[in-house]
């Protein structure tokens, strides 16, 4: 056989072959169901260990009441419920005080179910790829307490995050919290009587939008921290939200860093670059609207910039909001601006030095929704040189704005 016959015979039997595996693959794909009764932890965490790549893990109508946390380290897992009124997880009876269900393999979507009172965060992914959270609620039932979980849905280390259609009540950091992770989305979510409602912590590429937050301590956070695996955090947008009532009384654990987050605080942009902040409804929140901030915290970190840079804050529809701000020395700001905290408050610390750096840092503002009260510290935290003054903007021109996050096709069409 003439050698270029025979090559072209070889590769139609390797696409043969690999279509004949895809196929093999799709018609193993199974669904693995579990129903109430019985030893539901064991039932559960079974048929997470026993799932193979393409399958389903249905869990059927009713209320499972766990005594351990669960999870999941086999890719490509689809874990379903009923719908989050249908199927219940209650972790009240959890002996351990890690998260409710954790998750440690790529391509994984939960959808469906509701989660209780886990003794430490809801639900979390930890270093993955394409992690779907859909139509899921996270709650803890007796209210707003600082021995709740600290996260309700919680990825952190992560790439490609869907988070879409969640409700998180009670969490005593943040309802939803997406830490040092790549590409993400969160939307049509409702994060309420949580210490921050929404909170996007050291990642990069992130759209927040469509989402209502509403009787937090804080609405919507978007921060860099310093000593964390991933640093610089950036490119965030946070549009056509809901960011209102946010008046819950902050009760974050002794020492988190929420815990400085006062209540009544709309959005809070600290230590972050690249922000744009647009198409919202910011209304009743007692402190202020839209605050950008520096860390003020002492750090070792020298690669850490504490300062906030090319932040947008523009075409909101801002309320009533600043009436009687919750920081310290909040009420005389108040009384120095005429009773009330301009929509936008920022520190304005602009000629500093940041630990291990050579120059100060150029930080460009975009805040057109004024009134604008600018702090005039002279370096983070430093209230005492404080020249505090109102503008109608400040525009040192328009921020290019991030493009929006693009999630791979199989969470697209989720």
């Amino acid at each position: 056989m003439p050698k270029v016959l025979e090559e072209a015979r070889m590769k139609g039997l390797l696409i043969t072959a690999a279509v004949a595996a895809l196929l093999a693959g799709q018609a193993q794909a199974k669904t693995l169901t579990v129903t109430p009764g019985g030893d539901v932890q064991e039932k559960l965490q079974t048929a997470l260990l026993d799932a193979k790549p393409g399958d389903t893990v249905m869990i059927a109508a009713g209320r499972y009441e766990l005594t351990d946390g669960l999870s999941l380290d086999v890719a490509n897992v689809t874990v379903k419920g009923a719908g989050p009124d249908a199927t219940v997880l209650s972790f009240k009876g959890q002996k351990s005080s890690g998260e409710g269900f954790l998750i440690t393999s790529n391509k994984v979507t939960v959808r469906d179910l509701s989660m209780e009172d886990s003794k430490g965060d809801g639900i979390k992914s930890k270093g993955v790829d394409q992690i779907s959270f859909v139509n899921l609620k996270v709650v803890w039932t007796g209210g707003p307490k600082s021995t709740n979980g600290a996260y309700g849905v919680y990825p952190v280390s992560s790439t490609n995050v869907l988070i879409d259609k969640v409700t998180v009540n009670g969490a005593s950091d943040a309802g939803i919290y997406v830490g040092q992770s790549k590409n993400i989305v969160v939307r049509n979510s409702t994060a309420e009587f949580n210490v921050a409602g929404i909170e996007i912590e050291n990642s990069m590429n992130a759209d927040v939008h469509d989402n209502l937050s509403t009787h937090n301590a804080g609405g919507i956070l978007v921060f860099d921290l310093p000593n964390l695996p991933q640093m610089g955090g950036h490119s965030t947008r946070v549009f056509h939200n809901k960011v209102v009532q946010n008046d819950t009384k902050n009760f974050a654990k002794k020492g988190a860093i929420v815990g400085d987050v006062p209540t009544g605080t709309g959005v809070m942009v600290m230590a972050n670059r690249d922000i744009h902040v647009f198409d919202n409804d910011i209304d009743q929140n007692q402190t202020a609207a839209v605050m950008v901030v520096s860390y003020t915290q002492n750090y070792d970190d020298l690669t850490y910039n504490p300062l906030p840079r090319d932040i947008a804050v523009h075409d909101n529809r801002i309320g009533k909001n600043g009436w009687a701000p919750q920081f310290p020395g909040g009420d005389v700001i108040a009384k120095a601006m005429g009773g009330t905290i301009p929509p936008v408050v920022w520190d304005g610390v602009t000629n500093f030095t940041p630990k291990g750096m050579t120059a100060p840092i150029a930080v460009h503002v975009h805040f057109t929704d004024g009134p604008v009260a600018n702090l005039h510290f002279a370096a983070p935290g430093n209230v005492f040189s404080a020249k505090p003054d109102v503008k109608p903007t400040l525009d040192d021109g328009p921020i290019a704005e991030p493009k929006p996050v693009v999630l791979p096709k199989a969470q697209a069409g989720l």
